[in-house]
Order: C-alpha cells, then structure tokens, then sequence
C-alpha cells in the first residue's frame, strides 16, 4: 500500500544518547518529524540538535517543562501548518518495529467505518519480559483507551474535538483524550501486526507472602499527578462511561496497593496522592510545584 503523508511528534524529556536510536528508527519510516524538547540542558540538547542539522527534522525547544500535553499540542500544531494529514506521537523512549507505519495505516484501511476514525494503536510490549499489554475492548471491537506513545491520528481530530488537555500536565492525558474521543462518536481501533516497545514506569519484580507482581515505580512527583487527574477523569467522564470508569477506578485501586506495597519513597508517595486527591476535588490544576 501507499503510506499517507504522516508526521511523526515525539516529546523528550532529558534524553540520553540511547533514545536517539528511536528517534532514526521512527523517522526511517516517516514523511517528517517535530521533536518537542520539555526543558533539557544544553549538553542534553546538543545532540537533538546536531541530528536537527543532519537528519533535517524540526526541534522546538521550550526551555522549561511545559508538560506532556502542551508539547503534543505544540507537536500537532506544527504538523498541521506544514500540510501533514496524518501524526504519530511518541514518547522518547518508546521503539517501534520494522513496517510499524505500514502496519498501522493497514489497520485504518481495512476499518469498516474508517473515515470515523480518529486514533489507530499498536500493540504494546513489555521489552524487558516480552509480555504484551492487555486491551480492555468497547462493543465496537476498539481499545476503549489508549496511551497516547504510537498513537497514528488524523488531524482533522484535532479540529473536531480540541487538543490535549494541558491543564493535566502529565498522566491521563491519554484517558481523558480518548473518553472524548468516543463521547464525540469516533472510534479507536489497533493493528494486530504493529508493535511498539514500552515500558510502564520502571517495573520491578517484588514478592510478598507468596504473591509476585511488578510494581511500576513511578516517581513521587507522578503520584500526584495520576492521583488528581484520575480523579477529574472520574468525575467529567463517569455519566457518560460508567461500566469503563468503574473499571480505570479498579485498575487504579490495586495499581496504588502494589506501589504501597513494594515500592520505595512510600511517605513521600502517599503524601502526593493525598494532595492529588484534594486538589482533584478542588478542581485544582496545571503544574504542581512542591512535589
């Protein structure tokens, strides 16, 4: 097939020499990319932008942390004032496979309402232990959410329903997109052939009392994020999706008592989320500084 003309966004956040190698990996099967650098130093940018130079991709540079949402916003914009119909977004660290675009624009064309979709998704792989993420599904055979890291969109999306919500910063960014996604009536659907390479956090291994599981290990600052923006995701989203926010609080509950269980900094980290979870209530967002 003829791949559409597509722009790859991908949001860095001190990157290290490694994530480069993504970065040639992806931008080896894409038309452009726009890299959105969210406040690394100067010795961390040098070689994003020596590989600017040579490889000729676009690199906005925001001198601070803006958040995960704002930088995609900023990747799609300049996408669309180039004339590109198509994004794919990335985080830095995520790899995908060899025929990744391809694969994903198969599973566009072959959709039997295509022209209805908005977000097309690969697999995701745990690289460390090989195992592949479970997909809850909505009755239109669709992932009902999805991360946002390998998301293909067209971006007349965009349009249609507004860009990500930065007043989350980080974390639910994916979710809440998604839910208002599908309240506007248009599908999410994946490829079964496109992989994509990326890990949740940085999972350990942890056992107790005979039951083993991987905590994620999200950092003390994330804690607070995904504590407050779950909770406004709940609220804004529980009239209109009830069965599938019941299940995001299930999954929420027992992915906060593995971290209360064999995760370190717990103090710190149950003091974020108690603070998440007031300011959720007080409708109190952006950048949290004090974490």
């Amino acid at each position: 097939m003829t791949v559409p003309s597509v722009c790859a966004v991908i949001i860095t956040y001190h990157p290290n020499a490694s994530m480069l190698e993504n970065i040639y990996s992806v931008l080896a099967q894409v038309r452009q990319m726009v890299i959105v650098d969210n406040g690394s130093s100067a010795d961390e940018l040098d070689p994003l932008r020596n590989a600017s130079r040579d490889h000729g991709f676009h690199l906005i540079e925001n001198g601070e942390n803006l958040g995960i949402a704002e930088a995609l916003n900023q990747g799609v914009r300049w996408a669309k004032s180039e004339g590109y119909p198509w994004v794919i977004l990335f985080d830095q660290d995520s790899k995908i496979t060899d025929g990744f675009i391809e694969q994903m624009f198969t599973a566009w064309e072959v959709h039997p309402d295509r022209e209805r979709v908005s977000s097309i998704q690969p697999r995701y792989v745990e690289p460390e232990i090989g195992v592949e993420w479970e997909v809850r599904r909505a009755r239109d055979g669709g992932p009902i959410t999805s991360m946002t890291s390998g998301s293909l969109m067209p971006v007349w999306i965009f349009d249609k329903i507004g860009g990500f919500a930065s007043e989350y910063f980080i974390d639910e960014v994916d979710t809440e997109f998604c839910f208002r996604m599908r309240a506007a009536g248009y599908h999410i659907t994946d490829s079964r052939q496109a992989v994509l390479m990326h890990a949740s956090g940085h999972p350990k291994k942890f056992s107790i009392l005979g039951y083993k599981f991987r905590p994620a290990h999200h950092s003390a600052v994330r804690r607070y994020y995904m504590s407050r923006n779950r909770l406004v995701v709940y609220r804004k989203y529980f009239l209109v999706f009830p069965v599938w926010v019941l299940y995001s609080i299930n999954v929420a509950l027992r992915e906060t008592i593995k971290c209360f269980l064999g995760e370190d900094d717990r103090p710190r980290k149950f003091r974020n989320l108690l603070l998440g979870t007031w300011d959720g209530l007080v409708g109190r967002m952006g950048k949290r500084e004090g974490l």
